[in-house]
Protein backbone atom coordinates (compact mmCIF):
# COMPACT_ATOMS: atom_id res chain seq x y z
CA UNK A 1 0.00 0.00 0.00
CA UNK A 2 3.06 2.56 0.54
CA UNK A 3 4.10 2.29 -3.11
CA UNK A 4 1.87 3.45 -6.12
CA UNK A 5 0.16 0.60 -8.23
CA UNK A 6 2.52 -0.35 -11.26
CA UNK A 7 -0.47 -1.09 -13.54
CA UNK A 8 -1.73 2.58 -13.06
CA UNK A 9 0.86 4.25 -15.50
CA UNK A 10 0.65 6.57 -18.17
CA UNK A 11 3.96 8.65 -19.78
CA UNK A 12 3.05 11.70 -21.58
CA UNK A 13 6.79 12.29 -22.66
CA UNK A 14 7.13 9.69 -25.36
CA UNK A 15 3.71 11.45 -27.18
CA UNK A 16 5.65 14.55 -26.75
CA UNK A 17 8.51 13.36 -28.64
CA UNK A 18 6.13 11.82 -31.49
CA UNK A 19 4.94 15.60 -31.85
CA UNK A 20 8.27 17.03 -31.93
CA UNK A 21 9.13 14.55 -34.52
CA UNK A 22 6.10 14.69 -36.97
CA UNK A 23 7.44 18.58 -36.43
CA UNK A 24 10.54 17.39 -37.71
CA UNK A 25 9.52 15.37 -40.88
CA UNK A 26 6.71 17.90 -41.76
CA UNK A 27 7.75 21.34 -41.09
CA UNK A 28 11.39 21.25 -41.62
CA UNK A 29 11.19 23.85 -43.87
CA UNK A 30 9.92 26.26 -41.85
CA UNK A 31 12.53 25.40 -39.09
CA UNK A 32 15.14 26.09 -41.53
CA UNK A 33 14.05 29.43 -42.80
CA UNK A 34 13.05 30.20 -39.43
CA UNK A 35 16.89 29.54 -38.64
CA UNK A 36 18.24 31.83 -41.39
CA UNK A 37 15.77 34.48 -40.06
CA UNK A 38 17.31 34.28 -36.33
CA UNK A 39 21.01 33.77 -37.72
CA UNK A 40 20.59 36.71 -40.12
CA UNK A 41 18.89 38.87 -36.97
CA UNK A 42 22.14 37.84 -34.25
CA UNK A 43 24.43 38.46 -36.63
CA UNK A 44 23.59 41.87 -37.56
CA UNK A 45 23.34 42.41 -33.75
CA UNK A 46 26.22 40.44 -32.85
CA UNK A 47 28.57 42.48 -35.68
CA UNK A 48 27.15 45.68 -34.74
CA UNK A 49 28.25 45.61 -31.05
CA UNK A 50 31.48 44.37 -32.32
CA UNK A 51 32.10 46.81 -34.05
CA UNK A 52 30.66 49.84 -32.08
CA UNK A 53 33.74 51.17 -30.08
CA UNK A 54 34.34 50.15 -26.00
CA UNK A 55 34.12 54.11 -24.70
CA UNK A 56 31.04 54.67 -26.77
CA UNK A 57 28.71 51.93 -25.04
CA UNK A 58 30.24 52.78 -21.71
CA UNK A 59 29.01 56.78 -22.21
CA UNK A 60 25.76 55.33 -23.57
CA UNK A 61 25.31 53.53 -20.31
CA UNK A 62 26.71 56.85 -18.41
CA UNK A 63 24.18 59.02 -20.10
CA UNK A 64 21.45 56.13 -19.42
CA UNK A 65 21.82 55.96 -16.14
CA UNK A 66 22.22 59.69 -15.44
CA UNK A 67 18.76 60.41 -17.39
CA UNK A 68 16.57 57.95 -15.95
CA UNK A 69 18.25 57.28 -12.63
CA UNK A 70 20.63 59.50 -11.48
CA UNK A 71 24.16 61.17 -11.99
CA UNK A 72 25.34 58.87 -9.13
CA UNK A 73 24.08 55.68 -11.12
CA UNK A 74 25.47 56.93 -14.44
CA UNK A 75 28.81 56.95 -13.18
CA UNK A 76 28.49 53.51 -11.36
CA UNK A 77 26.94 51.79 -14.32
CA UNK A 78 29.80 53.20 -16.67
CA UNK A 79 32.70 52.07 -14.17
CA UNK A 80 31.50 49.02 -13.99
CA UNK A 81 30.87 48.05 -17.30
CA UNK A 82 34.54 49.13 -17.83
CA UNK A 83 35.14 46.63 -14.98
CA UNK A 84 34.31 44.09 -17.26
CA UNK A 85 36.82 45.54 -20.22
CA UNK A 86 39.74 45.23 -17.03
CA UNK A 87 38.78 41.72 -16.40
CA UNK A 88 39.53 41.01 -20.46
CA UNK A 89 36.02 39.63 -21.44
CA UNK A 90 34.67 42.65 -23.38
CA UNK A 91 34.31 40.86 -26.85
CA UNK A 92 32.71 37.60 -25.18
CA UNK A 93 30.15 40.08 -23.35
CA UNK A 94 29.58 41.51 -26.68
CA UNK A 95 28.89 37.71 -27.76
CA UNK A 96 26.33 37.44 -24.42
CA UNK A 97 24.70 40.90 -25.12
CA UNK A 98 24.11 40.08 -28.77
CA UNK A 99 22.20 37.01 -27.83
CA UNK A 100 20.30 38.53 -25.00
CA UNK A 101 19.12 41.65 -27.06
CA UNK A 102 18.41 39.30 -30.22
CA UNK A 103 15.98 37.14 -27.88
CA UNK A 104 14.42 39.85 -25.82
CA UNK A 105 13.52 41.83 -29.19
CA UNK A 106 11.92 38.60 -31.19
CA UNK A 107 10.19 37.80 -27.45
CA UNK A 108 8.68 40.99 -27.70
CA UNK A 109 7.67 41.02 -31.06
CA UNK A 110 5.90 37.46 -30.49
CA UNK A 111 5.27 38.63 -26.69
CA UNK A 112 3.11 41.91 -26.91
CA UNK A 113 0.59 40.40 -29.36
CA UNK A 114 -0.49 37.80 -27.89
CA UNK A 115 -0.55 39.96 -24.29
CA UNK A 116 -3.06 42.22 -25.96
CA UNK A 117 -5.35 39.37 -27.43
CA UNK A 118 -5.29 38.20 -24.04
CA UNK A 119 -6.61 41.23 -22.47
CA UNK A 120 -9.13 41.49 -25.24
CA UNK A 121 -10.37 37.87 -25.19
CA UNK A 122 -11.15 36.13 -22.36
CA UNK A 123 -11.59 32.49 -24.18
CA UNK A 124 -7.56 33.26 -25.46
CA UNK A 125 -6.58 33.54 -22.01
CA UNK A 126 -7.91 30.70 -20.71
CA UNK A 127 -6.31 28.91 -22.99
CA UNK A 128 -3.11 30.49 -23.18
CA UNK A 129 -2.37 31.21 -18.86
CA UNK A 130 -2.08 27.12 -18.56
CA UNK A 131 0.90 27.47 -21.51
CA UNK A 132 2.22 30.24 -19.60
CA UNK A 133 2.31 28.50 -16.33
CA UNK A 134 3.96 25.31 -17.65
CA UNK A 135 6.58 27.65 -19.60
CA UNK A 136 7.38 29.73 -16.43
CA UNK A 137 7.64 26.32 -14.32
CA UNK A 138 9.37 24.09 -16.77
CA UNK A 139 13.06 23.80 -16.35
CA UNK A 140 15.73 25.65 -18.53
CA UNK A 141 17.02 22.74 -19.49
CA UNK A 142 14.18 20.92 -20.93
CA UNK A 143 14.36 23.61 -23.73
CA UNK A 144 17.71 22.77 -25.07
CA UNK A 145 16.39 19.60 -26.21
CA UNK A 146 13.76 20.57 -28.84
CA UNK A 147 16.48 23.47 -29.91
CA UNK A 148 19.03 21.60 -30.68
CA UNK A 149 16.60 19.02 -32.31
CA UNK A 150 15.09 21.89 -34.49
CA UNK A 151 18.48 23.93 -34.91
CA UNK A 152 21.50 21.76 -33.90
CA UNK A 153 23.97 23.54 -32.09
CA UNK A 154 25.39 26.86 -31.93
CA UNK A 155 23.85 30.50 -31.02
CA UNK A 156 20.09 29.79 -32.52
CA UNK A 157 19.18 26.84 -30.39
CA UNK A 158 20.33 29.32 -27.73
CA UNK A 159 17.95 32.15 -28.89
CA UNK A 160 15.36 29.56 -29.55
CA UNK A 161 15.47 28.46 -26.38
CA UNK A 162 16.01 31.97 -24.53
CA UNK A 163 12.59 32.98 -26.54
CA UNK A 164 10.77 30.67 -24.74
CA UNK A 165 11.77 30.49 -21.18
CA UNK A 166 11.67 34.42 -21.04
CA UNK A 167 8.76 34.98 -23.31
CA UNK A 168 6.04 34.42 -20.22
CA UNK A 169 6.41 37.48 -17.98
CA UNK A 170 6.11 39.80 -21.12
CA UNK A 171 3.08 38.49 -22.25
CA UNK A 172 1.45 38.49 -18.61
CA UNK A 173 1.83 42.18 -17.95
CA UNK A 174 0.95 43.19 -21.20
CA UNK A 175 -2.16 41.62 -19.97
CA UNK A 176 -2.49 42.68 -17.04
CA UNK A 177 -1.63 46.22 -17.74
CA UNK A 178 -4.06 46.62 -20.34
CA UNK A 179 -6.99 45.09 -18.04
CA UNK A 180 -5.88 47.47 -15.63
CA UNK A 181 -7.01 50.64 -17.48
CA UNK A 182 -9.90 52.20 -15.57
CA UNK A 183 -13.19 51.16 -17.75
CA UNK A 184 -14.55 54.85 -18.05
CA UNK A 185 -10.89 56.12 -19.30
CA UNK A 186 -11.59 53.13 -22.08
CA UNK A 187 -15.25 54.00 -22.41
CA UNK A 188 -14.43 58.02 -22.81
CA UNK A 189 -12.53 56.96 -25.42
CA UNK A 190 -15.04 55.22 -27.50
CA UNK A 191 -17.65 57.88 -26.67
CA UNK A 192 -15.64 60.89 -28.93
CA UNK A 193 -15.59 58.47 -31.60
CA UNK A 194 -12.44 56.70 -31.11
CA UNK A 195 -11.81 53.32 -33.08
CA UNK A 196 -10.73 50.28 -30.94
CA UNK A 197 -7.42 51.01 -32.62
CA UNK A 198 -7.43 54.27 -31.66
CA UNK A 199 -8.37 53.09 -28.02
CA UNK A 200 -5.08 50.70 -27.76
CA UNK A 201 -2.88 53.26 -28.90
CA UNK A 202 -3.54 56.30 -27.73
CA UNK A 203 -5.03 55.43 -24.53
CA UNK A 204 -4.43 51.66 -22.80
CA UNK A 205 -1.07 51.41 -24.36
CA UNK A 206 0.28 54.41 -22.75
CA UNK A 207 -1.74 53.72 -19.93
CA UNK A 208 -0.32 50.22 -19.25
CA UNK A 209 3.21 51.12 -20.41
CA UNK A 210 4.72 51.53 -16.99
CA UNK A 211 3.50 47.90 -16.27
CA UNK A 212 4.57 46.27 -20.07
CA UNK A 213 8.01 47.95 -18.99
CA UNK A 214 8.31 45.70 -15.73
CA UNK A 215 7.21 43.27 -18.02
CA UNK A 216 10.35 43.51 -20.81
CA UNK A 217 12.81 44.28 -17.77
CA UNK A 218 11.81 40.69 -16.19
CA UNK A 219 11.97 39.06 -19.67
CA UNK A 220 15.39 40.58 -20.23
CA UNK A 221 16.28 39.39 -17.09
CA UNK A 222 15.11 35.87 -17.75
CA UNK A 223 17.04 36.01 -21.20
CA UNK A 224 20.23 37.30 -19.34
CA UNK A 225 19.68 34.19 -16.66
CA UNK A 226 19.91 31.64 -19.73
CA UNK A 227 23.91 32.51 -20.17
CA UNK A 228 24.84 30.05 -18.36
CA UNK A 229 22.81 27.16 -19.55
CA UNK A 230 22.92 28.36 -23.39
CA UNK A 231 26.25 27.61 -23.05
CA UNK A 232 26.23 23.87 -22.51
CA UNK A 233 25.39 23.64 -26.56
CA UNK A 234 28.07 25.18 -27.91
CA UNK A 235 27.31 29.24 -27.25
CA UNK A 236 30.46 31.38 -27.04
CA UNK A 237 29.96 33.71 -24.40
CA UNK A 238 30.55 35.04 -20.51
CA UNK A 239 28.45 31.52 -19.60
CA UNK A 240 30.90 29.50 -21.69
CA UNK A 241 33.65 31.12 -19.43
CA UNK A 242 31.49 29.76 -16.51
CA UNK A 243 31.19 26.59 -17.57
CA UNK A 244 34.59 26.20 -18.83
CA UNK A 245 36.07 27.30 -15.48
CA UNK A 246 33.54 25.53 -13.49
CA UNK A 247 34.80 22.17 -15.58
CA UNK A 248 38.76 22.75 -14.88
CA UNK A 249 38.04 24.12 -11.67
CA UNK A 250 39.37 27.33 -12.33
CA UNK A 251 37.95 29.59 -9.82
CA UNK A 252 39.12 33.04 -11.15
CA UNK A 253 37.96 32.18 -14.54
CA UNK A 254 34.69 31.37 -13.34
CA UNK A 255 34.37 34.09 -10.72
CA UNK A 256 35.60 37.04 -13.33
CA UNK A 257 32.78 35.74 -15.70
CA UNK A 258 29.82 35.15 -13.08
CA UNK A 259 30.79 38.79 -11.86
CA UNK A 260 30.61 40.24 -15.59
CA UNK A 261 27.43 38.47 -15.93
CA UNK A 262 25.97 40.22 -12.85
CA UNK A 263 27.14 43.67 -13.93
CA UNK A 264 25.62 43.22 -17.27
CA UNK A 265 22.08 42.44 -15.59
CA UNK A 266 22.70 45.00 -12.65
CA UNK A 267 22.62 47.85 -15.47
CA UNK A 268 20.09 46.17 -17.26
CA UNK A 269 17.73 46.06 -14.55
CA UNK A 270 18.58 49.51 -13.13
CA UNK A 271 18.22 50.67 -16.27
CA UNK A 272 14.75 49.14 -17.57
CA UNK A 273 13.30 49.74 -14.35
CA UNK A 274 14.74 53.67 -14.19
CA UNK A 275 12.29 53.80 -17.97
CA UNK A 276 9.67 51.83 -16.56
CA UNK A 277 9.43 54.33 -13.47
CA UNK A 278 9.56 57.66 -15.50
CA UNK A 279 6.13 56.55 -17.55
CA UNK A 280 4.57 55.55 -14.20
CA UNK A 281 1.66 57.96 -13.73
CA UNK A 282 1.63 60.01 -10.42
CA UNK A 283 -0.86 58.63 -7.98
CA UNK A 284 -3.84 61.14 -7.21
Amino acid sequence: MQTFPEFISFKLGIYVEIFVEWLLDNFMGFFEVLNKVILFCLLKVDSFLHWLPWWVLVLLVFFLGWRYKNLKSGIFYAFSLSLIGVFGLWELTMSTLAIVLTSVALSLLLGLPIGIWMSYSAKVEVVVKPILDAMQTMPSFVYLIPAMMFFGLGMVPAVFATIVYALPPVIRLTNLGIKSVSREMVEAAYAFGSSSWQTLVKVQLPQALPTIMTGINQTTMMALSMVVIASMIGVKGLGYEVLAGIGRIEIAQAFDAGLSIVILAIIIDRITQGIADKYKIPEQ
